[in-house]
């Protein structure tokens, strides 16, 4: 006698694209809507910063509370690095890269959920 049991898992993700700066004075859109889809009952993202060219602490402290609210909602949160040589270099002195799921593209990004 056998037995087959087919599961689909099907995970949905949410891309957030940051292009140009992630700072104190652009940083309220995102928060926005990380708030907006977070209470809609979405948990998974990617956050692409492939096209950032700085980040600040305020930028840091969205992605972080973003990280904070997936991983409670039994989500997570990958990030695709940026190409920015000194934005990507602020994720490693800040240890961003020890803390999140980094991704060197967008597909491999996917791959990881």
């Amino acid at each position: 006698m056998m037995e087959v049991h087919i599961r689909e898992y099907v995970v949905r993700i949410h891309i957030l694209e940051i292009v140009g700066r992630l700072e104190a004075f652009t940083v309220g859109s995102l928060r926005e809507e990380q708030t907006r889809l977070l209470a809609s009952g979405e948990r998974n993202f990617i956050v692409d910063l492939s096209q950032t060219a700085f980040i600040d602490s305020a930028g840091m402290s969205a992605l972080v509370s973003l990280l904070k609210q997936a991983r409670n909602a039994e989500g997570d949160v990958v990030l695709v690095k940026p190409t920015d040589p000194a934005a990507y270099r602020i994720l490693t002195l800040t240890r961003f890269d020890q803390v999140f799921v980094m991704a060197d593209t967008l597909q491999e990004a996917i791959r990881q959920f």
